[in-house]
């Protein structure tokens, strides 16, 4: 991935999670796997980690612990009320953007 891919993604990522997460709830491994099996695959686990922290202590997210066949408890993330309303803010902001940006790449219509 290009620097100035890095550089977008580090913006948005946090709302790609949440995305993820408005549609089913999961844990850190979950969330990195379908990343990449979506192309994006120099996400490192530790990147998504750290995302489902900072997202915690937002209170964006509810979180609940199940037990792992392996080692500790999984911590399970589903969106919350509040999590929702910051998505869906992500989202307009997303498609103002999105338009604006199209409209320079199309020599300012």
């Amino acid at each position: 991935m290009g620097k100035q891919m890095t550089e977008m993604l580090k913006g948005t990522l946090e709302g790609i999670v949440l995305a993820i997460l408005s549609v089913r709830s999961a844990y850190g491994y979950e969330i990195t796997a379908w990343l990449r099996e979506r192309g994006f695959a120099d996400i490192a686990e530790g990147t998504i980690y750290a995302l489902l922290v900072r997202i915690e202590k937002k209170d964006l997210v509810d979180v609940e612990k199940i037990p792992s066949e392996k080692g500790p408890p999984r911590k399970v993330y589903s969106l919350n009320a509040q999590g929702r309303e910051y998505l869906d803010e992500f989202w307009s902001t997303w498609r103002f953007l999105a338009e604006r940006l199209e409209q320079l790449h199309e020599g300012g219509k």
